[in-house]
């Protein structure tokens, strides 16, 4: 039944595509062929968490872990939408989106109404939408195809919610701009709660963009994201007393690029969510605080090759009385652009782990090669 809505839905968009100059159809792909090359032998996504290199030592597999198609209207001058399929395969990570069957599954990435100038350079969005919190940095870092941003890839924000947003700028020439949004606290798309549209918590985001010059920018991120009341364990009244569950999030980004021949950026993060956490012995609850950053470059030697790295750190819990939970990571691969949307990119990526206090050993690095496929249709 799922499959027959979504080749009806198809099929009504390529009608009306085809009686109309404003529409546009778009897409892109990125897969990989991958091996495993090392890992520590209790290695996977259950016994290791908060790992960003999954899978058994010696597994390899081709995947794709991207496939978009993407629909694209000019309804007027004034209003415009996009609708976005998406499917991905994620067989090195252990997650993505497939049937029982093995099968890729599709699902709605992107369906929004961009209102321009609602007034004077400021755009209103509603829909299933780009988030603000890495938008920024994702393009500048430029290589999704390898691996998403550091607060993408740790879940720490959603890449879409379904909510409205204002997006523009405070001076006529752009070096000061904003990005507000209230969206759905649950899953981004669907409402939070037993029941549809049950939902009474949003979350509350705010970006601020500064371009001093063509090669500068940086971002501050801030969010709020609403959650119900847990019970205190501390409480000895019945029903026992209920506490605050809140997520706050704040974030900074800066970037340098120079023309066409290199980029550098860095990116960091703490999330702090209100009474979640209980230290070990110990029965009254503490706030959890989450941290992590990101460096990472590319440099052109010619518009065909180019090289690419970066290196994020990331802790889960920064209580020191947990230990053993931190993250390295890196990635590393030298890029071939035989031609201007196609990308085939050689890399490796390096997982490190923080030593467990004794007894515990320590775990050994995860190391995976891929050759990663990335091309663009329009």
């Amino acid at each position: 039944m799922k499959r027959l809505a979504i080749a009806l839905l198809l099929l009504t968009i390529f009608g009306h595509a085809a009686g109309s100059a404003q529409g546009k159809f778009s897409g892109l792909m990125f897969g990989d062929y991958f091996y495993n090359v090392a890992r520590d032998t209790v290695n996977n996504r259950t016994s290791i968490p908060n790992s960003a290199v999954g899978g058994q030592k010696d597994l390899q597999a081709f995947q794709f872990r991207r496939i978009y198609f993407t629909y694209d209207n000019d309804i007027s001058d004034k209003f415009t939408t996009r609708f976005r399929l998406e499917a991905d395969q994620a067989l090195a990570s252990g997650t993505g989106d497939n049937l029982v069957s093995g099968k890729l599954s599709v699902f709605v990435k992107d369906a929004y109404l961009r209102w321009k100038d609602i007034f004077k350079g400021n755009d209103f969005w509603f829909g299933i939408q780009p988030t603000a919190a890495y938008e920024i940095s994702e393009a500048a870092w430029g290589y999704r195809a390898l691996d998403k941003t550091i607060m993408d890839l740790r879940g720490i924000v959603p890449s879409r919610e379904l909510g409205v947003a204002l997006k523009g700028k405070f001076d006529e020439p752009g070096v000061f701009n904003y990005w507000v949004m209230v969206s759905n606290s649950g899953s981004g798309n669907v409402p939070n709660g037993t029941t549809a549209y049950s939902d009474k918590y949003k979350r509350y985001s705010f970006l601020f963009h500064v371009k001093p010059t063509k090669e500068i920018q940086f971002t501050l991120y801030g969010q709020l994201k609403g959650a119900p009341d847990v019970n205190d364990p501390a409480s000895a009244t019945v029903p026992k007393a209920t506490v605050g569950n809140n997520t706050m999030i704040g974030a900074a980004f800066l970037g340098y690029k120079k023309d066409t021949t290199f980029s550098v950026g860095a990116e960091g993060f703490i999330q702090s969510v209100s009474n979640a956490f209980i230290p070990a012995g110990s029965t009254t609850l503490k706030s959890l605080s989450t941290l992590g950053f990101s460096v990472f470059g590319y440099y052109n030697f010619t518009p065909e090759w180019s090289a690419v790295a970066r290196f994020d750190f990331f802790d889960p819990n920064t209580d020191g009385t947990v230990k053993g939970d931190a993250r390295n990571y890196i990635i590393a691969g030298l890029a071939y652009k035989p031609v201007k949307n196609v990308q085939i990119i050689p890399n490796m990526q390096l997982e490190t782990y923080q030593a467990a206090p004794a007894p515990a050993r320590a775990l050994d690095a995860s190391v995976t090669a891929r050759v990663t496929f990335y091309y663009i249709f329009l």
